[in-house]
């Protein structure tokens, strides 16, 4: 009888560890990916625990490939993503039988930045490209100081990456000689302190310690996002095993709603129309 007391308390066990992460605490969520959607999540995450105290949001970055590979191995419950999911990350949902559908709950513009003290306002796509591929690799080929330009990409899980190389490098390499950082927040701040470089970050990363620089004489801005005109934009998406339910729903609708999408704009990224 013991054995068999026994047998059945370890079995409760093991089904209660199998049970998904939304089902084991309806009010637990767990956010990870995107480091250019983090930001928002995060503030968006407070404001929303305030308003329901029994919600408990743990809101981690990593990249856009990291958030996906978490909700396509039950380890997250939203993923975060600043470019759409691949063909082959969607495979391996329907491997899983995971249902990925995209929410997108923001507009963003990847600005290229330089340090303050560069005297170069713009470049075109093109000669942005030339520089990322090593074709340009002086300032002064460009109007500026005879400077060797120190090029900063990001790393290939990013989905800022993914975008910037679909974009600008329209399928061309990175110089192997480019310095590959793991988040915007990273990316900012080399760029801010090392005088000869290059980068590109989300909206919500500039800031009085680098210069964004015009793309096709385009200023990046929330106002040139959302007419459309400035060349590098894109949505940025909550990724979930099907249709939201319980509080990932509760929580990419309060992102929706006018409060949600004041956050966005606070947070420097551009409100959905």
């Amino acid at each position: 009888m013991k054995r068999i007391t026994l047998i059945l308390t370890l079995a409760c066990i093991i089904l209660t560890l199998m049970v998904p992460i939304s089902q084991a605490g309806e009010k637990q969520l767990v956010v990870q990916g995107s480091t250019t959607v983090l930001p928002i999540a995060q503030a968006a995450a407070e404001v929303f625990m305030q308003n329901n105290p029994q919600a408990d949001i743990s809101v981690r970055g990593g990249g856009s490939g990291n958030g996906v590979a978490a909700l396509i191995d039950g380890t997250c419950d939203i993923a975060d993503s600043s470019r759409p999911m691949k063909d082959k990350e969607i495979l391996l949902c329907q491997g899983k039988g995971i249902s990925p559908v995209p929410q997108i709950i923001a507009m963003d513009g990847i600005a290229v930045i330089v340090h303050s003290s560069n005297p170069v306002q713009g470049l075109t796509i093109e000669q942005i490209r030339d520089i990322y591929i090593g074709k340009i690799t002086n300032w002064k080929e460009l109007g500026g100081e005879d400077q060797k330009i120190v090029i900063v990409s990001r790393d290939t899980s990013s989905g800022t990456y993914e975008i910037f190389e679909t974009i600008v490098l329209q399928g061309k390499k990175v110089s192997p000689d480019s310095l590959s950082q793991a988040s915007n927040q990273v990316v900012a701040t080399l760029i801010s302190t090392t005088k000869g470089a290059i980068g590109y970050v989300g909206l919500g990363y500039i800031s009085s310690t680098v210069k964004a620089i015009d793309v096709n004489e385009i200023n990046p801005s929330q106002e040139t996002v959302a007419t459309g005109t400035y060349p590098i934009s894109r949505p940025l998406f909550m990724y979930t095993n099907g249709a939201p339910q319980g509080t990932a729903k509760d929580f990419i609708q309060f992102i929706w709603s006018p409060e949600g999408q004041k956050i966005v704009e606070e947070q420097g990224f551009v409100p959905l129309p």
